[in-house]
């Protein structure tokens, strides 16, 4: 049996790992062209940007981070370096779950030995990931509280799905879903809503014995919707759909922070566990993917079916005091604008059905997220 050591690490450190999507500038479908981008830069940015499973996909990573605005400052530097690589390959970011009609069975697998092992072991499963998430790392000091921590927050996941629900499409058509992402991760072995732990030795157990049966090739395919992760020394809330813009993306940042501050800080003062059955998460994960911010949640104190406005308010108040000594205030009051609103899915619903082309849709929001103005042109908004 392996022995998996945690690397502390220390709250309020936090890093944002953004997945997503690369599409043909004419056509707007998906482009296989990661690889053909890392080769336009310098050996030395090649780190800050990462091929995914499918060739489709581009991960843009923080640096370690002590705020959000620092985590603003980095992934805008990075967003806005490699949109000038790809105004020269003809390529823009899509910066969503899935994309509305490209099809799985025409992406590219990256030639990656782990990526091809995992294919064999997956099969079609593996083949159906053309999604992007947005995945959320928050330093702690211990893998016993890394933990607690996953078993805490697991009852403010489906909140976190909700606001930043982006993927109603899927092969051409619409799901009736706001995040089908979801249904498509949830498909994976180990994926989805994570098992109750007791500590660290109980989760390194299981790791090994997973591995050592052959169920999985290594922890690095442990992709529940909240993980620790023993090399980064973090808690990894990785529930997120993309969301379409940086600003949700760091306001989603902000909330996970902070409730993983709140929580740990619960854990140091020896507060009591408030018990969240599994089933009642399991609830509201599904209704956060059917109806996005439109959903009505159960909540897991009073069990009363509240809205997601409602839900996001209330939350928002009880972290702002925590939030101001963060210094992500204003980032974490914004997640009441985006529930609020309509989710990005019903945007994408709305901009179809105005346009008759989900071409077009795709070409408006890239547009839209768009964080450097482009050569000859305005800057474009939503």
């Amino acid at each position: 049996m392996s022995k998996i050591e945690f690397r502390a690490n220390n709250y309020p450190t936090l890093g944002v790992e953004l997945e997503l999507g690369l599409v043909d500038n004419q056509t707007m479908q998906l482009s296989s062209a990661v690889q053909t981008i890392l080769d336009q830069l310098p050996d030395e940015e090649k780190g800050q940007y990462k091929p995914e499973l499918m060739q489709c996909c581009l991960e843009i990573n923080t640096g370690i981070c002590h705020t959000v605005g620092e985590a603003e400052q980095d992934l805008t530097d990075k967003i806005k370096r490699i949109e000038t690589v790809l105004d020269k390959l003809g390529l823009k970011l899509w910066w969503a779950a899935t994309h509305p009609f490209s099809l799985w069975k025409d992406q590219v697998v990256t030639p990656n030995q782990r990526y091809l092992d995992l294919l064999e072991l997956l099969q079609e499963m593996a083949r159906r990931l053309v999604t992007q998430g947005l995945h959320v790392h928050v330093g702690v000091e211990s893998g016993d509280k890394a933990v607690m921590l996953c078993d805490r927050i697991m009852q403010y996941l489906p909140l976190l799905l909700s606001l930043s629900s982006s993927s109603p499409y899927w092969e051409g058509r619409d799901t009736g879903l706001s995040s089908h992402r979801s249904k498509i991760m949830e498909g994976l072995p180990t994926a989805g809503i994570p098992t109750l732990m007791r500590n660290w030795s109980e989760y390194v157990w299981i790791v090994n014995h997973m591995v050592d049966t052959g169920f999985i090739n290594t922890i690095r395919e442990i992709w529940w919707d909240v993980r620790p992760h023993h090399n980064f020394g973090t808690v990894e809330v990785r529930i997120c759909d993309m969301p379409g813009s940086l600003d949700d993306v760091l306001a989603l940042t902000a909330m996970t922070q902070c409730l993983i501050v709140y929580l740990s800080r619960e854990i140091d003062e020896g507060a009591y566990q408030h018990d969240c059955h599994p089933m009642m998460v399991r609830q509201n994960k599904w209704r956060a993917a059917r109806f996005g911010t439109s959903a009505r949640l159960v909540n897991s104190f009073t069990f009363d079916v509240e809205t997601v406005p409602e839900m996001t308010k209330r939350l928002v108040t009880n972290l702002t005091p925590l939030a101001k000594r963060l210094q992500c205030a204003e980032q974490l009051e914004y997640c009441n604008a985006i529930a609020n609103r309509p989710s990005w899915a019903s945007q994408q619903r709305k901009l179809l059905q105005e346009t008759g082309s989900a071409a077009e849709m795709v070409r408006i929001l890239t547009d839209g997220s768009r964080l450097s103005k482009a050569a000859g042109s305005e800057e474009s908004t939503v």
